[in-house]
């Protein structure tokens, strides 16, 4: 046992590397994908009972190695084939990826051929780590529709010749719309675990960071490149205040902010001044100077709500989307009363898929018991707990009702 950390996270923070050891080598993306998930699997099974190997990053790609081969000798008949893929095994057992390949990675499931969902998908899986049913929670699928999403994004890499390696710096604006859209997904996730026992996964979150400080070092002249580590520091600067000692959720205006990592907001704050005034605000800056209102807010009351209504408006006018129009909803209730923001938030309530999300009613809920609606606010917890897929998000939703429940028998 060489290491204090989890199996999980040791072998979700290699498993880009092995794939990339593994992709430079045989060349076959969706084979060597596949090779990677078995010998995680295999780690999985070995590792909580036999400790962590010391080099595990090489002993992923020995065992990686074997299982590619094996299977390709299932499908070769020459012989001279065989040691010729043994050979390379050894090769890349002796030297297992000392570069980091993980950006690398990240732009080949980037690649334009593939649909952005597929993008998405593909790059969750094999640079975070995630399970295909960690995926498909993402997404708000079946896990059987993700598992075919990935396959066929494979297939596609595969049939149109696609290959790993460095990208060439002319390729990767075409790929970087999609690369910022999935270190995004991956923050959000390690921010709020779509599932699972625990509310924050930290160290997706601060690998989602590490992957975006690569690629503004990459491209530090690119606004939303910048915008996007700035708006990753603010939030994640949020992350030790965001759950109590027991790990259960505490609610942004209940927050103890001398627990925010007062480092990490200089460094925000001072991309967002740095970035904004230099031309076209994009999303990601426009989120950022958000995150930035609210970080330098001594309290939750203290917050310059009008002005975080004002960038959502922007936010909405020339980006719209769902959890614009949710988190507007929630900064027009503060700034003006939770019946505006009820108004803002009805549209979300009559769309079918949107209003199979938690959240939704969980902001529909608080607002609701702010105006004093208690029964219908206790309607909309039940709903949004039974939606919820996460135990510490199920928790504080329980939690609410219950107390709403108390207060309604003492009134």
């Amino acid at each position: 046992m060489a290491s204090s950390e989890s199996p999980e996270h040791v072998w979700r923070r290699e498993a880009p590397h092995v794939l990339g050891a593994l992709a430079r080598r045989y060349g076959d993306w969706g084979d060597c994908e596949d090779a990677v998930q078995e010998a995680l699997l295999a780690a999985h099974d070995q590792w909580p009972g036999d400790g962590v190997p010391e080099h595990p990053r090489g002993w992923l790609v020995r065992v990686a190695s074997r299982r590619l081969i094996d299977a390709r000798r299932s499908q070769v008949a020459r012989e001279s084939r065989e040691e010729s893929y043994a050979d390379h095994a050894g090769e890349v057992a002796e030297a297992p990826a000392e570069r980091d390949d993980t950006l690398d990675v990240l732009l080949l499931c980037c690649h334009p051929v593939l649909t952005p969902a597929s993008q998405v998908a593909l790059t969750l899986r094999a640079v975070a780590g995630l399970t295909t049913a960690q995926v498909a929670a993402a997404f708000f699928v079946p896990e059987a529709t993700m598992a075919q999403r990935i396959s066929r994004a494979k297939k596609t890499l595969r049939d149109h010749g696609v290959g790993f390696g460095r990208v060439d710096p002319a390729e990767l604006p075409d790929r970087l719309t999609a690369a910022l859209r999935v270190l995004y997904l991956v923050l959000t996730e390690g921010h709020t675990a779509s599932a699972g026992e625990d509310l924050v996964d930290g160290s997706l979150a601060s690998e989602a960071l590490r992957l975006t400080r690569d690629l503004h070092t990459r491209l530090p002249y690119d606004d939303e490149v910048t915008g996007l580590l700035a708006l990753m520091l603010l939030t994640h600067a949020r992350r030790p205040g965001r759950v109590d000692g027991a790990g259960d959720l505490v609610p942004l205006a209940e927050q103890d902010r001398s627990r925010w990592d007062a480092a990490a907001i200089v460094e925000g704050v001072g991309l967002v001044e740095q970035v904004l005034p230099r031309g076209r605000v994009g999303r990601y800056q426009l989120q950022a100077a958000i995150a930035a209102v609210h970080a330098e807010a001594a309290t939750f009351e203290e917050t310059d709500w009008v002005q975080v209504v004002a960038l959502y408006r922007m936010l909405a006018e020339h980006f719209p989307d769902p959890t614009v129009t949710l988190n507007l909803a929630v900064a027009v209730a503060a700034a003006m009363g939770p019946e505006a923001g009820l108004a803002e938030l009805a549209p979300l309530l009559d769309d079918p898929v949107l209003s199979g999300r938690h959240r939704v009613h969980a902001v529909r809920a608080h607002l609701l018991e702010e105006s004093g609606a208690l029964a219908d606010a206790r309607a909309s917890y039940s709903t949004a707990a039974r939606l919820a897929t996460n135990v510490r998000e199920q928790r504080y939703l329980n939690h609410r009702l219950a107390a709403l429940d108390g207060q309604e028998a003492h009134g």
